[in-house]
């Protein structure tokens, strides 16, 4: 099952994605995707339902992030080998954990908005794995039971913050619209290896980046025992996994973000995202 959230900023409500590929309202349902919702059996409800049974959704209905104010938003850092080489960095013995902003999130196709003065800005084409059932120091054979579903994540990140100086990572991947996640977010059962999956993000129509979910360093399941052994992880809580090489500071020269650049995502099975950039 794919589900969504479409309505302006703010006024978001539940849906999902019928046969057709069109949006259903179910908010007879449930009113949102939310920590609640994903958490009380109102997804088990909505998938015994008869999908035609729900209003469409309107035409043209933006579609928000599929996860509404998640508890935690976090990034994991360098976790695929080459990434890690590209950025002149050793692949990490045990995994890098970033908590930002859930306050980053937007759209899927909302545009990208860079911060005054943005000069590097960057791009990253990543699997996010969104909670479903609380995870407190998890075994790694059982992690993924504890998985809702997965999205597609853009973990955009403004390099100057992150790396320059003393480096904040977390602020420099905090600044609102640097999270777009979805379109949608497909049910754990449609997804059945999530090791198994191509990642692909293009710039102005030029592919930047192309990998595998196979090589991660750490798996999804890995980093989920991994963090709820540190940190309880509940429902809506969404990990975005590490991107693969290709991002823009890994160019020859270096390429950043500017205004009026499209991007465009994929990842096997999870739909695309289609971003606009603006702002800087």
């Amino acid at each position: 099952m794919k589900l969504v959230r479409f309505g302006k900023p703010g006024a978001e409500r539940a849906g999902m994605i019928d046969v057709g590929g069109a949006v259903r309202d179910v908010s007879r349902i449930v009113r949102d995707w939310n920590a609640q919702s994903l958490g009380d059996g109102s997804l088990q409800k909505v998938a015994a339902a008869d999908a035609a049974g729900f209003p469409p959704a309107p035409d043209g209905a933006r579609l928000g992030a599929p996860v509404a104010a998640p508890g935690k938003l976090i990034i994991i850092g360098l976790n695929y080998a080459a990434h890690a080489t590209e950025t002149n960095a050793a692949a990490p013995q045990q995994p890098i954990v970033v908590l930002i902003s859930p306050q980053a999130l937007c759209g899927p196709n909302d545009d990208i908005i860079l911060p005054p003065g943005s000069a590097k800005s960057d791009w990253e084409v990543e699997l996010a794995v969104v909670i479903g059932r609380s995870a407190n120091n998890v075994a790694e054979a059982d992690a993924l039971s504890h998985v809702a579903g997965y999205a597609i994540a853009n973990d955009v990140s403004e390099r100057e913050v992150q790396l320059q100086g003393a480096g904040q990572w977390g602020m420099g991947k905090s600044f609102p619209t640097f999270a777009p996640l979805g379109p949608w977010l497909v049910t754990a059962d449609e997804i059945p290896d999530p090791q198994n999956l191509t990642l692909t993000l293009e710039l102005n129509g030029k592919v930047r980046q192309q990998g595998h979910t196979s090589d991660m360093i750490f798996t999804v399941a890995q980093l989920i025992s991994y963090i709820s052994a540190i940190t309880p992880l509940h429902p809506g809580d969404t990990i975005c996994t590490g991107t693969p090489p290709g991002v823009g500071m890994g160019q020859k020269p270096p390429e950043f973000l500017r205004a009026g650049d499209e991007l465009r995502l994929t990842v096997e099975g999870l739909g695309e995202q289609r971003c606009k950039v603006a702002g800087g």
